[in-house]
């Protein structure tokens, strides 16, 4: 019976909505083609839903530098780490760094060369491109590169102090997720810190197609133990944005 009302409220939100309802239609398709395309390679599908995004008009990836919203979050996540303690002379690493929604403030921030950005898609680290020459930031060096992975095997053991990914995992499956702790825990200094967002939720673990993933808690402090790290749910940070976030520090 619950089912049943699942559906028929489903049909009255795509009838009120018909925009909505073709979109996720269109999702439908696309997940479904590109499972069968990307077999066992989360970021490869992922990549691919991005630039498809980008391509589209859709802000969703990268964010609209016009917007007011683009600019809150990024600033909000800049003057979250400098309340807690990020300082010129640290190093970052930026997983997802977007098209440097919160980027260009940390750029701007550290000294030159200090803050290196990677994600998976080529399209947005050309926006990333994009919003360095529109700030006049080419000066300060940063780093901005495509992956295809979580190794981070091209970069040295022990350097960064910070270690930032906003709203990445809350698109991952957890052996992904997995996969860049064990990584971040070489490239991270002993003294570092890993921060990280994700959608949380206080009952069953939960996806939506392979775009949306909700986690308990306890789930990525458990993942996270297995790497060597400790973790904590960081209450200053809830309420205050969709996702909840994460503190990851060294044993």
């Amino acid at each position: 019976m619950r089912q049943h009302r699942g559906l028929i409220e489903g049909a009255r939100h795509a009838i009120a909505h018909p925009e909505r309802a073709r979109r996720y239609v269109r999702r439908l398709r696309r997940d479904a083609l590109l499972r069968l395309k990307h077999r066992g390679d989360h970021l490869g599908y992922y990549a691919e839903v991005v630039g498809a995004d980008i391509r589209q008009g859709e802000a969703t990836a990268v964010g609209n530098h016009e917007r007011a919203a683009w600019r809150k979050v990024g600033r909000k996540q800049f003057d979250y780490l400098r309340q807690h303690g990020l300082e010129p002379q640290h190093t970052m690493l930026e997983i997802g760094c977007g098209n440097l929604r919160a980027g260009w403030r940390f750029i701007d921030f550290l000294d030159a060369g200090h803050y290196y950005g990677v994600d998976i898609s080529p399209d947005v680290i050309l926006a990333a491109q994009d919003t360095l020459v529109r700030k006049s930031q080419v000066e300060k060096l940063p780093y901005l590169t495509v992956v295809k992975d979580m190794s981070f095997a091209f970069l040295p053991a022990e350097r960064f102090d910070w270690v930032h990914a906003h709203s990445v995992f809350s698109h991952c499956p957890l052996p992904v997720i997995e996969e860049c702790f064990a990584n971040v825990a070489r490239v991270m200094k002993s003294t570092g810190t890993f921060d990280f967002t994700f959608y949380r939720t206080e009952g069953k673990e939960f996806g939506r197609l392979r775009e949306d993933f909700y986690y308990r808690t306890e789930t990525l402090v458990a993942a996270a133990a297995r790497h060597g790290f400790n973790a904590v749910l960081m209450a200053d940070w809830e309420g205050t944005h969709p996702q909840s976030k994460l503190r990851l520090t060294r044993h």
